[in-house]
Parts: C-alpha cells; structure tokens; sequence
C-alpha cells in the first residue's frame, strides 16, 4: 500500500480537527461539506472506510514515521 508523507496526513489531521468544531459550533452546510471532503481524503490517504480507522491509521502512520514531536515543522 502506498503511504501519504507525513506532512499531508498532519495537515489533513489537523484540517479535520478545525473543521470538526467549526462544523459544531455553527453547522452550516459549507463546514459540513468541507469536513465531508476531508474525512473521504483522510480515508483514501489511509486505505480506511470510515473516519474513525483513518484518523487512527493517519495518527499511527505520523507516530511510526517521526517519533520526535518536531520532525514535521514546516519551512
């Protein structure tokens, strides 16, 4: 299986978060719909099918990738 560099899965890690409690506070439709597309990309990025595995897989791929918490920093 291919693997996401850990760079993409942290940003769709964290877009999913954003989103998640945006998407709560205010619930409309571009908030859920972005969510939606960033649950179906976390999914494929994954080789999961539902949000949940994927946001395991993702968080175990980063972990398995970079066991030092400033690895992934961003120029």
């Amino acid at each position: 299986m291919l693997m996401s560099h850990p760079a993409i899965l942290k940003n769709l890690l964290e877009q999913y978060e954003t989103l998640r409690v945006l998407h709560a506070e205010n619930g409309d439709e571009e908030a859920r719909q972005r969510l939606e597309d960033v649950s179906y990309t976390l999914c494929v990025s994954t080789g999961t099918r539902d949000i949940d595995c994927a946001l395991a897989a993702a968080r175990h791929q980063l972990q398995e990738a970079c066991p030092v918490d400033d690895c992934l920093l961003t120029a």
